[in-house]
């Protein structure tokens, strides 16, 4: 029998988190970092927005975990609770407005990161971000989507090591009717029966993945498909 979505993300990351709330609590305390080392960069696309440089939005990110991972912000925003992308941003927002002075004043490198964050790959793909049309809000929306389908794809890989994966997963974002199945059989040495096959079963398993670690972030399940397409709309901007 299969699973309602109720029972398959009952026990989310987030919802974990939310649970503990103040609390000292292990298990809520990694799920929070899983989280954030998911999800730092879409915070640092928005800060880079604002017009801070480099070196600021490096360190006003790094400093907001460090306030976040205390858990000085889990007993607030409780309208923002249910998804934790909006919890995060508002989060963030709250620490600008109120912290971003004392942040900045900090001397670089006085205390231990609690994350370890890649800088310069961070900045290289800022580089390579949508043009400035783009609101720092819709930026990190749509950096959230992209980090998201980007750990989406490392999970699917390493359910499928080999240069299979390399060759048929270029056809996960293609609509059903336009993949080429005859060329990507010529490409795999495989007929074109299997490649449709094995099409058919990575397609699947890529959209339960993409729901599962969309519902990670989320405390009620049933917004799996809206937060879906408020993602979708993220990345089409």
């Amino acid at each position: 029998m299969t699973a309602a979505p109720e029972d398959i993300f009952a026990t989310t990351r987030w919802t974990v988190v939310v649970a503990a709330g103040r609390k000292s609590d292990t298990q809520a305390r990694q799920a929070l970092e899983e989280l954030c080392r998911t999800y730092w960069y879409p915070l640092y696309a928005y800060v880079r927005r604002q017009g801070h440089s480099k070196e600021d939005a490096e360190d006003l990110t790094q400093a907001f975990f460090a306030r976040f991972l205390e858990k000085n912000y889990l007993a607030g925003l409780d309208r923002e609770r249910g998804k934790f992308r909006a919890f995060l941003l508002a989060s963030l927002k709250h620490f600008l407005a109120n912290e971003w002075d004392k942040a900045r004043a900090q001397k670089r490198g006085g205390s231990a990161p609690l994350l370890s964050l890649d800088w310069q790959d961070a900045d290289a793909r800022y580089r390579i971000d949508p043009a400035d049309h783009l609101s720092p809000d819709k930026l990190f929306d749509r950096a959230w989507a992209v980090a998201l389908l980007e750990r989406v794809i490392t999970r699917l890989h390493r359910e499928n090591p080999g240069d299979l994966f390399e060759k048929l997963k270029l056809f996960l974002a293609l609509g059903k009717g336009v993949i080429p199945y005859r060329n990507a059989a010529a490409q795999t040495g495989l007929n074109e029966t299997a490649v449709r096959v094995a099409v058919h079963r990575l397609r699947r398993r890529y959209r339960e993945l993409l729901r599962d670690e969309i519902a990670q972030t989320l405390a009620d399940p049933t917004l799996v498909e809206e937060e879906f397409h408020s993602l979708i709309r993220a990345i089409a901007s």
